[in-house]
């Protein structure tokens, strides 16, 4: 087992991965930039180390800087958390290069999965639906609209190394396509350097769901049922839940084996989820990560499992600590993202929290670094906060997750607490009925005004 490891993130992730550590009695360092230097990770940290400037090119995404940091502390590993170098394959290879571990999966594999096409390809081999398509990159205008005729729209046009709703651009006719194809591959390049897109049928009433799965690089391979994150608004999740409430109990045991036969099939070390679209009792394959993802308290929370701790095993040469048979589903988990950005456009909101109470009681949880005080930087996401609920059954997580938003306080910026009370006031959200094109109609509809 590792005796120190160094924590290539920042904010709740960060200190998710500090308190692991703290449990298996392994030292941390926190990196951090010059405007991170008051962060609540960095104060919990055994130690801590400055990386760079403000800006996130220049020290949590400056590969230098992190394996400069490794060799001074004496870290052993690279917790990457999520975002930033989580799933960059070349920083895995610098670190492996300079005797480090990387706490996540091989090189070969964040490759694998990096690029979309690649990544579909791989999954029609080991046996996972995929959505109907080009096969492999389109070349051209004339190509997309030969795609378009031949699928019948609406398709999809999505840069193929892309994420986040970027590159991404739907099209109902071939006029559409016209104009859609150009900007996916102007946004694809502009955002990850590569104009490469791929088109796809596009889907119009799918859920959002996501196989949470782990391999101990040794052939051995688990899930742990899945998340239902259908309510998104331009493509970024905002409440997430597991397990999903349409998904019955042989759909999750099905899909569930055929995603980790497939990674265990491919040897994947550490934990990675496989994200579907679905629709009228179909799953299919979108894209996999290979990470651990900001939901992941919704899936420790029903399992009873620490998938940062099992991670760390995993990257230490140690098997799984569980096997397929040991995974038991108890409740319902629901997890609502705070973000601190102002209503009804979602614009950023940075500043300085003057008072902050985090709720509790009895199936409560909340993952963030905010304190009183605290100044929220304008340089990262927005994201501040994770709220998250545990309940005997999804209308007791439901009730938990009202009551805890009553107890919330955060004041000095504004944050999208708003929007969860307002979303609890909704039926479809009580009944589970809504896709992952239901929250964007529900707020150009005027869904906050109506509270």
């Amino acid at each position: 087992m590792f005796d120190k490891i160094l924590i290539a993130n920042r904010g709740e992730i960060a200190l998710r991965v500090v308190r692991a550590c703290r449990e298996m009695g392994i030292q941390s360092v926190a990196v951090h930039s010059t405007a991170d230097a008051d962060a609540m990770h960095v104060r919990m940290a055994d130690e801590s180390i400055c990386v760079g400037p403000a800006p996130g090119t220049d020290s949590y995404l400056s590969i230098p800087s992190i394996i400069a940091a490794c060799e001074v502390t004496g870290a052993q590993a690279i917790h990457p958390g999520y975002g930033f170098l989580s799933e960059n394959a070349r920083f895995v290879q610098i670190v492996e290069d300079h005797d480090l571990k990387f706490i996540g999966p091989t090189a070969e594999h964040i490759n694998m999965m990096g690029d979309k096409i690649t990544a579909k390809d791989t999954m029609k081999d080991l046996g996972v639906p995929c959505v109907p398509g080009s096969d492999g990159g389109v070349p051209d205008l004339d190509a997309a609209l030969k795609i378009g005729e031949e699928f019948g729209y609406p398709v999809i046009v999505k840069a193929t190394a892309g994420g986040g709703g970027r590159g991404m651009k739907v099209a109902n006719s071939a006029e559409e396509m016209k104009s859609a194809f150009p900007t996916a591959r102007s946004e694809a390049k502009s955002n990850f350097g590569n104009d490469e897109v791929y088109i796809e049928k596009y889907l119009t009433t799918p859920r959002h769901i996501e196989i949470q799965v782990f391999g101990d690089g040794q052939g051995n391979a688990v899930h742990l049922g899945e998340r239902d994150c259908s309510l998104q608004r331009r493509h970024q999740k905002v409440f997430e839940e597991a397990p999903g409430p349409c998904i019955s109990p042989e759909e999750r045991a099905k899909i569930g084996k055929t995603c980790a036969d497939a990674v265990a099939r491919i040897g994947y070390a550490g934990a990675g989820t496989i994200e579907f679209l679905y629709e009228k009792g179909e799953f299919y394959f979108i894209e996999m990560n290979t990470r651990l993802q900001v939901e992941h308290p919704v899936t420790e929370n029903i399992f009873g499992v620490d998938l940062v701790r099992e991670q760390i095993r995993v990257a230490a040469g140690m098997p799984l600590s569980f096997k397929q048979e040991d995974l038991k589903i108890n409740g319902h988990s629901i997890e609502v993202r705070l973000n601190a950005e102002r209503l009804p456009n979602f614009v950023p909101c940075p500043g300085q929290i003057t008072q902050y109470h985090a709720p509790g009681g009895l199936g409560v949880r909340v993952d963030s670094a905010l304190y009183d005080g605290y100044k929220i930087p304008p340089y990262y996401d927005s994201l501040i906060g994770k709220l998250i609920v545990h309940g005997r059954d999804r209308p007791e997580a439901l009730a938990r997750l009202n009551r805890a938003l009553g107890e919330l306080i955060i004041d000095g910026v504004e944050t999208t607490v708003p929007l969860f009370h307002a979303l609890l006031q909704e039926k479809d959200i009580h009944t589970g009925d809504y896709n992952i094109h239901w929250l964007e109609k529900w707020l150009e509809a005027g869904g906050l005004d109506r509270q």
